[in-house]
């Protein structure tokens, strides 16, 4: 059944669609009265809806009953990416965005290639954030990931004081066979606990970088014995979070 995240909610009993969402729902789907949809409202909640009325500039959808159920990760995931060149970042906000993750924090590292051009910035982050929420529709999110505008390392470290852990994916780490602080993070773990991983771009982070980093509070850890590339290595976490949390117990 498709599924449509609504920005407002007006009623309990209904809800009206329009826009990008009306459009895919007339014109893709050709969908009529009757047909049924999922709703789900900015707070994370979900309902199996029946179209009541269609016209040139929005879709009426009744509720016919809300869902307990939510797929979303017992935890929050936050993914800081070092920009990575052409469509890599696009590709770990999709795929990311269908592992579970909450957030995608871009950030400038001194060995990205990309430079972030704050002229176009808002194109770029409006089409990154609409790559999240058709991701998040079509796994049945519950939630739309926020994508932010690039920041620089110092910027991130700020930003970090709002999780409660922090790790850096370290290539010398996995190197050096460390293998345990990741697991012990997530056995540490509480529900609604958040977690911050921080991911090089191509070339990986500076030396300096990760001593910055490891100075203000976050701890680095190996993912596995094999070195993955940048667009890998968050969906490698990601798939170790939800074993841990959703398949282990």
């Amino acid at each position: 059944m498709q599924r449509y995240f609504i920005d407002n909610q007006e009623s309990q009993e209904h809800f009206t669609i329009s826009g990008d969402d009306s459009h895919h729902i007339v014109r893709v789907m050709r969908m009529k009265s009757g047909d049924e949809i999922i709703c789900v409202t900015p707070n994370g909640r979900s309902a199996v809806c029946q179209i009541e009325e269609i016209t040139d500039e929005m879709v009426v959808a009744n509720v016919v009953k809300w869902e307990e159920e939510t797929r979303e990760l017992p935890v929050h995931v936050v993914i800081a990416s070092g920009l990575p060149k052409g469509d890599k970042l696009e590709l770990i906000i999709q795929k990311g965005t269908e592992l579970g993750a909450c957030e995608f924090v871009p950030f400038t590292a001194s060995r990205s290639i990309v430079k972030w051009d704050s002229k176009k910035a808002g194109k770029k982050v409006e089409r990154w954030q609409k790559i999240a929420k058709e991701a998040a529709e079509q796994s049945h999110r519950n939630i739309v990931p926020s994508v932010k505008e690039p920041v620089s390392l110092k910027q991130l470290i700020k930003l970090a004081d709002e999780y409660t852990y922090k790790l850096i994916a370290y290539e010398e780490e996995a190197r050096a066979g460390e293998a345990s602080v990741l697991s012990a993070t997530l056995s540490k773990m509480e529900k609604d606990e958040s977690l911050l991983i921080v991911f090089g771009p191509e070339g990986g982070l500076t030396a300096e970088e990760v001593t910055l980093l490891s100075e203000n509070g976050f701890l680095a850890c190996g993912l596995g014995p094999r070195i993955l590339r940048t667009e890998t290595a968050p969906l490698y976490a990601l798939s170790a979070v939800s074993y841990h949390f959703e398949l282990l117990r």
